[in-house]
């Protein structure tokens, strides 16, 4: 048997369960490298996946903490989507992808690894990103460490 070591997971494992928030924590930590946020803006913020399924996974997550769509206010909304459409120009233009993931998933049945605070994601793909390793191991091979792509994106956040 092959062993593929992500001791990175591990604070993850270990250590969110219970502890409130992450969604609500983390913007209000002001540590936005530390923390991977990359925009914070007027109703939401834009900050990277700190388990990426690609490289330039983003995640665009209201400062209002709710688990669904029909929670937030009308203004929220707009602001989402206008931060989406910024986060999707900002993968284009730093990482010319092929194409763009953006998902919402609404509860834990849908997928959900923080179903109490709605958050969409961007997952930027190419033309052949996947390989035998996602097919016959389930793990994703993720080229740029975190550090190297905050700093690639950063600029574009502006």
């Amino acid at each position: 048997m092959n062993r593929l070591w992500a001791p990175w997971r591990m604070p993850y494992i270990m250590g969110e369960k219970g502890m409130g928030c992450i969604l609500c924590q983390k913007p209000k930590e002001r540590k936005d490298k530390a923390n991977l946020i990359l925009y914070r803006g007027k109703e939401a913020f834009v900050m990277m996946n700190l388990y990426p399924y690609n490289n330039g996974h983003l995640m665009v997550c209201p400062y209002q903490h709710a688990r669904s769509l029909e929670e937030l206010e009308e203004p929220t909304l707009q602001y989402l989507m206008l931060l989406l459409k910024k986060s999707v120009v900002v993968l284009r233009e730093s990482s010319k992808p092929d194409g763009i993931n953006v998902g919402l998933n609404l509860g834990k049945a849908a997928g959900a690894g923080i179903d109490d605070h709605l958050h969409f994601h961007l997952v930027p793909r190419w033309g052949g990103d996947t390989n035998f390793m996602t097919v016959v191991s389930e793990s994703r091979v993720v080229p740029e460490s975190l550090a190297a792509t905050y700093r690639r994106l950063k600029p574009y956040f502006k």
